[in-house]
């Protein structure tokens, strides 16, 4: 995450690369009342809203979600990290829980949630912890989506009611490629130098047997001297991130 010194549902590269590849299947499958799915990754560098998580190096994850036709969903996602403990605490891990309620009104589609982050014995003086609720409204290819914390956000003090604004759009190109341009915002509520924005642009293969590869091109207009590593390397930096991830 952010907070402290640096900090995407999960990580936002695959909300949106993998995300683009299970919809084009989706299209050709009938909708079973009930869908559980799992899934493991492994990244070049766990970025969340632009920032790197984990010091600028790899890091893995795993998760499960369950689905119901009627358009309820929860799921629960886990992922190494490294900026708590840069941060002066002891956490080595991310274990998000999220539930909420899509579908479509006409021409648009909607999703509203929740999303709780949490940093199992972080041993900061400020919390990490994290709840933000959200939503979202798409239109053919286009998503644009509002996130806002219902609690101090990822360890910045009386940040409570901070938001982040995203807009995403995703182009099938067929035979399993896809290309994923993001932009989003990050403020921060009396907090306002680690304000932020970030941009990428993403594509990814369906390889088949669940199988997809990403290679992400990112970056934000983070402030240098703020979102950093121990040793000063700057974890908003622009960077070309790969991954794959398996589902099953």
């Amino acid at each position: 995450m952010y907070g402290l010194f640096s900090r995407i549902h999960r990580s936002v590269l695959w909300l949106g690369l993998a995300g683009a590849a299970c919809a084009a299947n989706a299209q050709t499958a009938a909708t079973p009342e009930h869908d559980f799915s799992f899934n493991l990754g492994l990244t070049t560098d766990n970025r969340y809203r632009g920032i790197s998580q984990s010091r600028l190096k790899p890091a893995i994850s795993g998760g499960l979600d369950y689905a119901h036709s009627s358009g309820l969903y929860v799921g629960t996602w886990l992922t190494s990290i490294k900026w708590v403990k840069d941060a002066g605490g002891d956490a080595d891990f991310e274990w998000d829980v999220y539930g909420g309620y899509g579908g479509t009104a006409g021409a648009l589609g909607y999703d509203v949630g929740f999303l709780h982050y949490n940093f199992p014995s972080h041993k900061l003086s400020v919390s990490p912890n994290t709840t933000e609720i959200y939503g979202a409204l798409s239109w053919d290819v286009v998503t644009v989506k509002y996130s806002h914390s219902v609690t101090n956000l990822f360890g910045y003090s009386d940040s409570k009611n901070s938001g982040y604004l995203e807009a995403s759009a995703t182009f099938d190109l067929g035979s399993g490629w896809s290309v994923t341009p993001h932009v989003g915002h990050q403020w921060i509520r009396h907090n306002s130098d680690f304000a932020y924005t970030d941009y990428s642009i993403g594509v990814s293969k369906d390889l088949g047997g669940g199988f997809v590869v990403s290679a992400t091109a990112l970056g934000s207009n983070a402030d240098k001297a703020l979102y950093v590593t121990p040793k000063g390397k700057f974890t908003g930096r622009t960077a070309l991130v790969v991954g794959v991830k398996y589902t099953f």
